[in-house]
């Protein structure tokens, strides 16, 4: 394919002021709602797996052999002074091989699960919400739920307890799946919840929560009913039942979005929603992969409707999907056995900036640790490779691979054909980086309201770094100008607004939400993403802002705060970044969860202790307190935006380096790890206040 071919048309005689016209991809100048005839719901496309696949390896998973610990010495700092040391112990596992169902074995197991909760009294458009981490088992509980046309709803395993309450109480759930170890919230919560009577678990459960959850619920008087996944397995195979198939307007999902702006919203999407995503995707898919011999490494959260689709993608090609997690991906986070990654040698990855920002700062660690001959035949390899690269000619960088590259491609199972990067703009250095190193990074955008995937970037695009590509063949797209500020559809050389879309996969609305849903969608069946982009000759999108998070600041500039962060996020340092402007101020400042590793080696480098003093015996946050410390970080983000061409406005002018780990658990993160922007602020006020001041 030519580089500069079109990706993306305007639809003819579909100008409007204040807008473009509307734009479609060029594999199809109809909105595609099916990737197949006859596949209209998500139930279609698992029967579909079952009658055509019955013995074909299709879900693989590891077992947890044991658990290592390892106890290390730590400095903290007391509250009035002074120091202490103390141990910590750490946990990691050690995991058995992919061990494999078969589509037949999968289908004993879902069809036993179904039967099991149409015998606890469970009918058609129900809700059963899924509170785990990914797994085969959630996967599994989902597919049962659709056999009977139950609603699954979802909740982040990271959900705190009041989001999770609300969105279980919102739905009136009555069963809920969850791990093991999640159990002890299910206690907590079951007296506020008046309609939750069933609780199915996998994995092994301690005996004194068991206890708990047998107990009366309190306030209500009834009993809950708790089940293993065996036991329901058992269940439903004494009690067998046929399938309620569903039809396409049935809600298939309630996904609950992270929360980021305020409560959770529940996003209801269609089995003709999901199917339309399906179509979109597959259209992509077909181009790179095949439908044997590929396979996928899950290991987002299913709570997340990127993975979810993408799941849903590949059970449709037939694509093995192997279960791995966060924690156990590399084989630093695992003990006696490879990581994920390099124990299942995928041909195809989905990810988020986090994890491609993580894997990048481990490579450039280790070759900031080589010799000065090393790093420049590496940097001179980057370069050449890049420039084959973006010539079209990468097979000439075949002995650049052989030379130097190889071995970090080995790092992510040495079979990558390509990377899907969503959920937030990668930074383009980043994708730069691991696309030359690793495999092609690829972009795509979406959101959980068209039923994750609005626009791709196609792999012949990955030298064109910080775009999304063109919109998908499930959805249609037009840019509408934005009030009071620059975005106008009429800009040249290229148009910009806020992207609207329009197509099979938009979803139902909000939950008992319909006010906001008028607010989301325009009568027409326009959705308002409330994102800002640009549209490049080809017809492809480049996200450039967000409504939501665009400061004016003294000097009547505005900046994009998560444009900045995405940016300043690839910094050594970073480990995580929360930029701030006060709008009565020239400048921005940045709230940074900083990589200790980093910040340790940077005191040894700037001395700032004596010879004699152990540098790992201080404590992180003296150091973070360091204003040596906070001048080096000021300075990494400063070459940053120069180096990337940043506005003198979108410089950021001081920092503050938090030395606690900002989590969903202490309320500085949403459960989908995003921001949560006020409760930061809030929490680090007295320092804002200071950094201005100074």
């Amino acid at each position: 394919m030519a580089y500069n071919a079109l990706k993306a048309v305007p639809v003819p005689d579909t100008e409007s002021a204040g807008a473009t016209p509307v734009y479609r991809n060029t594999k199809s100048a109809t909105l595609t709602t099916t990737p197949a005839p006859g596949i209209n719901t998500v139930y279609d496309i698992i029967e579909r797996g079952f009658s055509t696949r019955g013995s074909v390896e299709a879900f693989g998973q590891r077992r947890v052999v044991q658990i290592v610990e390892e106890a290390k010495l730590i400095t903290k700092k007391l509250p009035g002074g002074g120091q202490v040391q103390e141990t910590k112990t750490w946990k990691y596992f050690e995991l058995s091989p992919f061990e494999w169902l078969t589509w037949s074995q999968a289908e004993v197991r879902i069809r036993a699960y179904a039967s099991a909760y149409r015998h606890l009294g469970m009918r058609p458009n129900d809700k059963l919400t899924i509170f785990a981490d990914t797994s085969r088992d959630w996967l599994f509980t989902a597919m049962a739920c659709i056999l009977q046309s139950i609603t699954v709803t979802t909740a982040y395993a990271t959900l705190g307890e009041e989001g999770l309450t609300h969105s279980m109480l919102e739905c009136d759930v009555a069963t809920v799946f969850t791990n093991a170890d999640l159990l002890p919230m299910i206690v907590k919560i079951a007296s506020k919840l008046s309609h939750l009577r069933h609780v199915v678990y996998s994995g092994v459960a301690s005996p004194a929560v068991l206890a708990d959850l047998a107990k009366p619920v309190h306030g209500f008087g009834h009993h809950l009913k708790v089940f293993s996944l065996e036991e329901l397995q058992e269940l439903g195979e004494k009690h067998p039942h046929e399938s309620t198939p569903p039809t396409k307007d049935d809600v298939a999902l309630i996904m609950y979005t992270s929360g980021s702006t305020g409560p959770p919203k529940g996003v209801m999407l269609t089995h003709a929603n999901v199917v339309a995503t399906v179509s979109g995707a597959r259209t992509y898919v077909d181009s790179y992969l095949d439908d044997e011999g590929e396979v996928y490494l899950a290991f987002l959260p299913l709570a997340h409707i990127l993975e979810f689709a993408v799941e849903m993608t590949f059970l449709f090609k037939g694509i093995q999907i192997g279960y791995g997690s966060v924690r156990t991906l590399t084989d630093a986070s695992v003990r006696n056995c490879k990581g994920d990654i390099r124990e299942l040698r995928p041909t195809c990855l989905a990810g988020v900036p986090a994890v491609w920002d993580s894997i990048r700062k481990a490579v450039e660690g280790k070759i900031r640790e080589s010799s000065t001959i090393s790093q420049s035949i590496f940097a001179a390899a980057f370069q050449l490779k890049w420039v084959f690269m973006t010539m079209g000619m990468e097979y000439l960088a075949a002995p650049l691979d052989s030379l130097v590259f190889n071995k970090i491609k080995d790092q992510v199972g040495g079979r990558l054909k390509f990377a899907l990067s969503g959920g937030a703009p990668v930074p383009k250095s980043t994708a730069q980086f691991l696309s030359v190193t690793a495999t092609k990074i690829i972009s795509g955008y979406g959101m959980t309201e068209c039923a994750a995937v609005l626009a791709i970037q196609e792999v012949s695009q990955v030298t064109t770094l910080g775009i999304t590509g063109a919109p998908v063949t499930s959805l249609e797209v037009k840019l509408v100008d934005v009030e009071n500020t620059s975005y106008k559809s009429t800009n040249t050389p290229k148009p910009q607004g806020e992207i609207w879309v329009r197509g099979g996969s938009v979803m139902k609305g909000y939950y008992k939400q319909d006010a906001l849903t008028r607010e989301a969608i325009t009568p027409e069946g326009w959705l308002m993403t409330g994102d800002i982009a640009e549209l490049n000759a080809d017809g492809t999108l480049q996200i450039i802002d967000r409504k939501k998070n665009l400061v004016k600041l003294s000097n009547g500039e505005y900046i994009a705060l998560e444009k900045l962060e995405s940016n300043y996020k690839v910094s050594k340092y970073v480990q995580n970044i929360c930029v701030y402007a006060d709008p009565e101020q020239s400048f921005a400042i940045a709230l940074i969860q900083p990589i200790e590793k980093e910040v340790r080696a940077t005191a040894v480098k700037l001395n700032l202790y004596p010879a004699n003093v152990d540098i790992a015996h201080i404590g992180f946050d003296e150091l973070c307190d360091r204003k040596e410390m906070r001048a080096a970080v000021v300075a990494s983000l400063k070459d940053i935006a120069k180096s990337i061409g940043l506005k003198p406005a979108e410089i950021i002018g001081q920092v503050y380096l938090a030395h606690e780990e900002w989590t969903p658990q202490n309320g500085l993160l949403t459960a989908a790890m995003k921001l949560q922007r006020k409760d930061i602020v809030k929490r680090y006020s007295t320092e804002i206040k200071k950094m201005y001041a100074s």
